[in-house]
């Protein structure tokens, strides 16, 4: 705002605390018209006025307090998979548009709740402050404290304990939203992640032929895959207990095995190692018959299926958990028990 624009009448004559007025001369043809004088609102002077603001501010927080409890009732008790019609959308799904209104109503009314308080009832006097260093001396911090205790003051949080109280109640209400989001990490795993399918007498059968195997049917240097008995591909968990329960069946010389708890869980030189990669879980599948060597294909870690399935190269961890496995009386290969240690990658939990 310039000069001209302010009525000459409404310019102070003399420094007052709305700043400093200097004189247009040669040397400083651009003079400081200083600041109008200040205009009161009629919140300022009517009582009742205030209070009727000091109302609306309550009402707007309170509103906001009613939205949250509003999105946790919704999120509760509304369907996750129902529909509803909401003219001009459409179809749109129940849940997300009650969440959606009722989280964006409680922001909503904090904001102009907070917005309504500034303009009608904190202070709105302009002061003009000379610019100083920055640095903090013992005068700007007395300053800075008495800002900080006239800013209190003028805001009337201390008066106007409606406002108070119901913004603080707006304020703790509303993180409960996202404290409700933490439903969606779903319920914790608690022991799943070190169990499989596999328990003692439980037949291994073939992923191709999806019959029962037999030791005559896996030859010397060949790589199989197997399957708990029972668990089927139309199965609804059927994706969830195969990432886990998954087998590589390989028949060595037993000669060739290195490992001594290898060669006593196996069976005339058959081992089940899970096919689950201990790095990130891809499922391997490529086999070096003169090496006994398994490759992962996704990041090329390598297990040597002669020497309890170790790791020789590549980034994963640890070996690969061998399952125990015989032969029932009906000639048929079956396991031992479950796995000894959790299969795929490792995870927290270990140890």
């Amino acid at each position: 705002m310039s000069s001209q624009d302010i009525p000459e009448e409404n310019l102070p004559a003399e420094q007052d605390a709305h700043g400093a007025v200097s004189v247009a001369d040669e040397k400083d043809p651009f003079a400081d018209p200083g600041l109008p004088p200040h205009e009161h609102r009629v919140q300022d002077i009517d009582e009742r006025a205030a209070k009727r603001s000091e109302r609306a501010v309550a009402m707007l927080f309170t509103l906001s307090m009613l939205a949250t409890v509003g999105f946790i009732a919704s999120y509760v008790a509304v369907p996750h998979d129902k529909s509803i019609f909401v003219f001009p959308i459409g179809h749109i799904n129940a849940l997300n548009f009650a969440l959606g209104l009722t989280l964006g109503i409680a922001l909503f009314s904090i904001g102009a709740g907070a917005v309504h308080w500034a303009r009608t009832l904190m202070s709105d006097e302009e002061v003009a402050d000379e610019r100083h260093p920055i640095e903090a001396s013992p005068e700007v911090r007395a300053k800075v404290h008495a800002d900080f205790k006239q800013g209190a003051k003028e805001s009337a949080l201390g008066r106007r304990k409606l406002i108070r109280n119901t913004m603080f109640g707006a304020l703790a209400l509303f993180p409960l939203s996202g404290v409700m989001l933490l439903r969606d990490l779903g319920p914790l795993p608690g022991t799943k992640l070190r169990h499989t399918m596999w328990r003692k007498g439980l037949q291994l059968v073939n992923m191709n032929t999806n019959e029962p195997l037999r030791p005559e049917d896996v030859a010397v240097g060949s790589l199989t895959f197997a399957k708990p008995e029972g668990l089927e591909e139309h199965d609804e968990n059927f994706q969830t207990e195969i990432a886990k329960a998954a087998l590589m069946i390989v028949r060595l010389q037993p000669d060739n095995i290195k490992d001594k708890r290898e060669l006593e869980w196996s069976h005339e030189g058959i081992v089940a190692f899970s096919k689950i990669c201990t790095h990130v879980g891809c499922p391997i599948s490529l086999y070096e018959q003169q090496t006994h060597h398994v490759l992962c294909p996704c990041h090329q870690s390598t297990f040597d299926l002669s020497d309890g399935a170790r790791v020789i190269f590549g980034p994963a961890g640890h070996a690969l958990p061998q399952l125990r496995i015989s032969v029932n009386d009906e000639g048929y290969l079956e396991a031992q028990g479950d796995f000894e240690e959790p299969v795929g990658p490792a995870f927290w939990e270990r140890g």
